[in-house]
């Protein structure tokens, strides 16, 4: 009877929505130790399949609402500078970044269902995509394929 005891509250201690996913930033400076190091304590959160018509305030409301958010750095086309579909949030905490894992990911914004993913912290450069045109990699060009 205590082995089912056990079982059952050893899966109260995990949290799927918070665990690190199998992503890894290719382009990180350093190790995979220190990269998952910097994820596991890491206070930014990756944000995907934005519109590009989606506006840093409307981030700002919808985020804010799991904590202090520190800064957002949008997501832009290296050559047009406009928004082409991601950003990065940064909390002050990381139990703040983990309610926004948790209660955010996988919600709609301007008609797009946003997913978030932990990232080891935004350094400069990054805000621009990595797609042949500047976009995110996989999406052709920067036009919203909604």
């Amino acid at each position: 009877m205590s082995g089912i005891l056990s079982t059952t509250l050893s899966g109260l201690n995990s949290d799927s929505h918070c665990e690190i996913s199998r992503y890894r930033d290719q382009h990180f400076k350093g190790d995979r130790y220190l990269q998952e190091k910097a994820l596991k304590y890491s206070c930014t959160l990756y944000v995907g399949n934005l519109s590009f018509y989606t506006t840093e305030e409307q981030i700002h409301e919808l985020f804010s609402k799991c904590g202090d958010v520190k800064r957002i750095v949008m997501g832009l086309d290296k050559v047009k500078k406009t928004p082409c579909g991601f950003c990065f949030v940064e909390y002050y905490t990381r139990a703040e970044a983990e309610h926004s894992m948790r209660f955010i990911n996988g919600t709609r914004l301007d008609d797009r269902i946003i997913r978030t993913d932990w990232d080891a912290g935004f350094k400069e450069g990054r805000q621009f995509g990595r797609g042949r045109t500047g976009g995110q990699v996989g999406v052709v060009g920067c036009a919203d394929p909604a």
